[in-house]
């Protein structure tokens, strides 16, 4: 088999990331797939209705699970409990890279000035070490 640029395959069982609509933020599972454009996603356990929805508003994940095609609700939470999907996403950089994004967004202009010192201090602090570092080396 020849190894391609592409890694994530469009598969049944792929966890995909919905980027876009009501449910944009939420982990599904792809299902079924409809055509060349469409998949049949649910996520039951993100709040995910199962529906048709299109490629271009869903980004595939790494993580697969093995379940087989057209595969029913209670079925599919048992396979992403059994798996810890969820939790093997939230432990990904993606998703903590998502949530500081989120918290980032929310934060206030004194909060955001509180950042800034507290980046500065430990900026001040790393230097010095690394120069201390240097002079006593050298």
């Amino acid at each position: 088999m020849v190894q391609g640029t592409f890694k994530r395959q469009v598969q049944v069982g792929r966890v995909v990331l919905v980027n876009y609509g009501p449910d944009a933020g939420k982990l599904a599972v792809i299902v079924d797939i409809v055509d060349h454009n469409r998949a049949l996603i649910d996520g039951p356990t993100t709040g995910v209705a199962r529906q048709s929805f299109p490629f271009r508003r869903m980004v595939l994940t790494p993580l697969v699970l093995n379940v087989p095609r057209g595969l029913g609700n209670k079925a599919l939470i048992k396979a992403l409990e059994k798996e810890a999907t969820v939790a093997a996403w939230n432990n990904s950089a993606w998703a903590k890279k998502l949530e500081q994004r989120k918290t980032r967004a929310g934060l206030s202009d004194f909060d955001r000035f509180k950042l800034l010192k507290l980046k500065s201090q430990r900026r001040f602090a790393v230097g010095s070490a690394v120069a201390a570092a240097k002079k006593q080396s050298a």
